[in-house]
């Protein structure tokens, strides 16, 4: 189906009303949150494995009017421009196996969380208060690390890199971080104090880069030159870690580049700090993916709560197609790479679903 509202699944499943669809969506008695926590312990069930990424980044959803909750014009990368939208914050998992989206919160701009009147009429709860799309991550990232998750790295771009509340979250929770950050992030240097990353790329050495994947793309090997400089540790003293600042430049264009902070186990191979660096884009396959195939975004519901079962019900799809193109890739059948999702159509030639 091109559409997965209500209005288009009760249409495909033969009801002559979608009051089903939405009481599942409004009134049902269900907990969204505990579903998130089953989804995000399927996915580590079938998709774990020690090395596992973890990916935070934000993603808008453009809306008419003002009533959905937490809508506003504000900048999203969806449309490129400040438009009026809702903006949620995804986590995603990342291995070798697959990726899937195991976590969500919807952002509540300020205005929206100083309006009692505009709260209760979306059903935002009372408890919900304004918080930056870094505290965000991390409120998921302390429930996402509570357990035995199989997760050793978190990667984020520059709205999360950039803040060092969020940095020494990860290594508080004893996972490492390599995290974009823009290019005049000063960081603190062992013998010339503190510098802008950018005034590092330009100081490093001809031997100082290595041409490295960072992963398949659709063209093959997303290959760039990189180097790696160790930096000094002032803002976060712990045994055995290490820090670097990581730089990425273009083949073709030396002057384009890309940097990161990192930190993780001292002695980790500038390969490993790559290979993390590249996982981020698994949560932009993730989005596509979730949009195009399980409605992520074709949601008509308003509301607070129903924002968040209906966002949870598209991951729960999600995650189901990302282990079922896993299992067929364990099997040598066809999968698409940049969905990491089976060719379509998902069914067979009898209608029965290939499970």
């Amino acid at each position: 189906m091109e559409r997965k509202n209500s209005w288009q699944l009760a249409e495909y499943t033969g009801h002559r009303t979608p009051h089903r669809f939405q009481h599942l969506l409004g009134r049902a008695e269900w907990e969204p949150d505990q579903v998130r926590d089953d989804v995000r312990e399927y996915v580590f069930e079938h998709l774990g494995q020690d090395n596992g990424v973890l990916i935070f980044d934000e993603t808008g959803f453009i809306k008419k009017g003002e009533a959905s909750a937490g809508v506003a014009r504000q900048y999203t990368g969806t449309s490129g421009k400040i438009d009026n939208c809702q903006i949620a914050v995804f986590a995603a998992y990342a291995s070798a196996a697959g990726r899937a989206l195991i976590d969500r919160e919807l952002y509540l701009p300020k205005s929206w969380a100083a309006d009692p009147e505009r709260r209760s009429g979306a059903g935002v709860p009372e408890a919900r208060r304004f918080m930056t799309k870094p505290e965000l991550a991390v409120r998921m990232m302390t429930r996402i690390l509570a357990g035995n998750a199989p997760i050793a790295w978190v990667a984020a771009d520059e709205v999360y890199g950039q803040d060092r509340k969020f940095r020494q979250a990860c290594l508080h929770r004893n996972v490492g971080y390599v995290v974009a950050v823009p290019c005049n992030e000063h960081v603190p240097t062992t013998r010339m104090g503190t510098r802008r990353v950018d005034t590092l790329a330009t100081q490093a050495p001809p031997e100082a880069w290595t041409r490295i994947s960072a992963g398949q793309g659709t063209k093959g090997p997303r290959l760039y030159d990189w180097a790696a400089v160790r930096i000094s540790t002032w803002w976060d003293e712990q045994e055995g870690v290490g820090h670097w600042a990581l730089i990425r430049r273009s083949i073709t264009d030396p002057t384009e580049m890309a940097f990161y902070l990192c930190a993780g186990p001292a002695g980790t191979p500038i390969e490993e700090l790559v290979r993390v660096a590249g996982a981020r884009w698994a949560i932009e396959e993730c989005f596509q993916a979730a949009k195009n195939h399980t409605g992520l975004d074709q949601y008509e519901v308003r509301s607070y709560p129903g924002w968040h079962r209906h966002t949870t019900l598209a991951m729960l799809a999600h995650a189901f197609l990302a282990v079922l193109a896993a299992t067929a890739a364990s099997k040598g059948e066809p999968v698409n790479p940049t969905t990491n999702t089976l060719p379509s159509p998902w069914a067979r030639s009898d209608g029965s679903w290939q499970v």
